[in-house]
């Protein structure tokens, strides 16, 4: 037959959208032509895809018109996925493979000049569009990326370490070794493994209402900023903030992996594990929040479901920081290019560390500072109103005697502190279906389920401190998480005096 079709995926954002490679062979003048909105790696695959063909002891047809549609053809292609889906539909339409085997398949993978294939971009956010599919294809991938797409239930993945081992299976031939290893069906995982042991809080020493942020942020999924001079320990406290919080669910941890195989970071090792990202403070807005053509991830999506760690955070770019402000409060974050968009999530929980002033000893017992109360004002000016306003909680973490740091004793481990999170985050998916920090409008007033005298309280505290409405919810949701750690079915007057004592910290700074 003169045309084929074959079935791929073509990436735009996190969604992977269907591609038909149509591959028409004609007579005239031998020539290769490769359209459909293709890049410019897309394009090399034709060189590529001959070699790898004459390579493999099969017949390319150099004496033929060569056309390859990528269709359709106003979706933007990218990477060096369809090589493999191009070369099948080259054989195909020669007739050297059968089309109706081919149709069963989904196929990508980049081809070297040899013919072995080599990892793709996006395996899990293929995987997990195919298995949406009313009848979904196999998906055949090269070794790394099929590992990738097997981690998600119900996926049907072979990994295919060759173009000879694909072409073997299509022509229902003997494999070329007894254990079949060029050729193998993965079976997908039905469970996400506990995550390992990291960090022990127990090494952070003293810093009682940093520790009980700590655990309330993690309980709650709240933000969380520590204010304090250098090497008091909020770098500390922030790296330990993943061991206390709750396992990820089987979706929860799709979804990380997903967005880091879309960047080229998925580390199978570290499947289950909740991201850690923490960009130096010259990142731009771009590294943050995503961009570049086509559209990638940034690192407040890298850390979807997991942490972001922000240290020096009034060092940031303004224009870099003022760019987490949606996604604090919608979770998601849309990069919008001339040519296409893209959205993918961004549901972190932030943690962010500074000094106190530009010295860093402003409120140091021992040591002077050296700032001016204009100079003090500048650097904490850096941060804007509407950002801080957006996060739950603020707390000091003040400079600890050398004796208590050398000779105190340890303070209480992660596990213990992770049992008490585990179980107050249980109540609240278990009352409302989500985390105490996604409350929002009605199921705010709902399921907070404040006393009188409490929300009395928090009245007046937003009125004397000028909080804004935003502000005071925050408040409200710590302390409906305070509640929780505590047991208690509604939220009292002791739980809004806690919260309220957490959006204070700067001030007492100024």
């Amino acid at each position: 037959m003169a045309l084929a079709h074959v079935h791929s995926r073509a990436l735009q954002g996190l969604a992977a959208r269907p591609v038909s490679v149509e591959v028409h062979l004609a007579n005239g003048l031998p020539s290769f032509t490769l359209v459909g909105l293709a890049d410019t790696e897309v394009k090399e695959a034709r060189e590529r895809v001959r070699a790898a063909i004459a390579n493999s002891g099969l017949e390319f047809p150099h004496s033929q018109r060569i056309t390859v549609n990528l269709a359709p053809a106003d979706l933007p292609k990218d990477s060096g996925r369809f090589d493999l889906p191009i070369a099948l539909g080259i054989l195909a339409a020669s007739g050297q493979i059968e089309a109706e085997p081919l149709a069963r398949g989904v196929y990508a993978g980049e081809l070297s000049l040899g013919g072995e294939l080599r990892p793709v971009r996006g395996a899990l956010a293929m995987a997990l569009a195919l298995a949406q599919d009313a009848a979904p294809r196999t998906l055949v991938l090269p070794p790394g990326s099929a590992e990738e797409a097997a981690l998600v239930p119900g996926a049907h993945v072979v990994r295919a370490r060759h173009l000879i081992d694909v072409v073997a299976r299509l022509r229902r031939e003997q494999p070329a070794t007894q254990d079949d290893a060029g050729w193998a069906r993965l079976e997908p995982r039905d469970s996400v493994p506990a995550p390992p042991g990291g960090p022990d809080l127990a090494d952070v020493k003293g810093q009682v209402a940093a520790r009980r942020a700590l655990e309330i942020a993690a309980a709650g999924g709240h933000s969380l900023l520590l204010v304090g001079p250098p090497g008091a320990g909020k770098s500390m406290l922030a790296q330990r903030l993943g061991g206390l919080l709750p396992p990820m669910a089987t979706d929860e941890a799709l979804q990380a992996a997903a967005v880091a195989s879309l960047a080229g970071r998925f580390d199978p090792a570290r499947w289950g594990e909740r991201p850690f990202c923490a960009p130096h403070h010259s990142a731009s807005a771009v590294a943050l929040v995503g961009g570049g053509s086509p559209p990638r991830p940034g690192e407040i999506s890298l850390a979807h479901q997991g942490v972001l760690f922000l240290d020096e955070l009034p060092e940031f770019a303004r224009h870099a920081l003022e760019a987490l402000r949606e996604p604090l409060e919608t979770g998601r974050i849309r990069v919008s290019r001339a040519a296409q968009q893209a959205e993918f999530p961004a549901r972190f929980q932030l943690v962010a560390a500074m000094n106190p002033c530009p010295c860093g000893y402003r409120g140091h017992p021992v040591r002077a500072c050296r700032c001016t109360p204009e100079q003090v004002q500048r650097y904490q000016g850096r941060l804007s109103g509407p950002l801080l306003d957006r996060i739950d909680l603020q707390v000091e973490v003040p400079a600890l005697p050398g004796e208590q740091l050398l000779q105190g004793p340890p303070g209480e481990g992660s596990a213990a502190v992770r049992e008490r999170v585990v179980a107050a985050h249980t109540l609240a998916l278990r009352r409302q279906g989500q985390p105490n920090r996604a409350l929002a409008g009605g199921a705010l007033e709902e399921h907070a389920r404040a006393e009188p005298a409490a929300l009395k309280f928090l009245h007046a505290a937003a009125v004397r401190l000028a909080w804004s409405g935003r502000g005071t919810h925050r408040a409200l949701r710590v302390a409906r998480t305070i509640a929780d750690l505590a047991g208690h079915e509604r939220v009292g007057a002791a739980d809004v005096a806690e919260a309220v004592q957490y959006r204070r910290v700067l001030g007492a700074f100024a």
